[in-house]
This record gives structure tokens, C-alpha cells and sequence, in this order.
């Protein structure tokens, strides 16, 4: 299917028990947590929209408080 990439995953997921998008967080600002893709689809997805992010650390709560 073509077309703009939000408008073509908003019809994909229809229906969806969930949508599934990653981001790569490149927008208008490197900073930015969520590229426009996925927020977008998050706005305006008739379903549960999951955003997996790459290169997230996550510090481990028990080795926080050791430090």
C-alpha cells in the first residue's frame, strides 16, 4: 500500500488489537522522544498504539540504590 506512512498504518490497523511502530526520535528535533510517525499514530489510532524506542537505557532500580 502506498501513501503517507501515518494514513497507511492508521488503515492497517483497523480493526488491530494493537499497533506496533518504532521511533527512531529524528524529527524537527534530535531530542525529540517520539518521532512524528509514531505520535501521530498514537493521537490517532482506533487502537492501542505500542512505540518501541532503540538505545533506551534502563538503570535497574536495585543498582541505583547501591550506588
Amino acid at each position: 500500500m502506498k501513501g503517507h506512512p501515518v494514513e497507511v498504518l492508521l488503515s492497517e490497523a483497523e480493526g488491530a488489537k494493537a499497533l506496533v511502530v518504532g521511533s527512531r526520535g529524528m524529527g524537527g528535533f534530535r531530542r525529540t522522544l517520539l518521532g512524528s510517525v509514531s505520535q501521530q499514530c498514537a493521537l490517532h489510532a482506533t487502537c492501542p498504539v505500542v512505540i518501541v524506542r532503540a538505545n533506551v537505557e534502563v538503570a535497574d532500580s536495585a543498582t541505583q540504590q547501591a550506588e
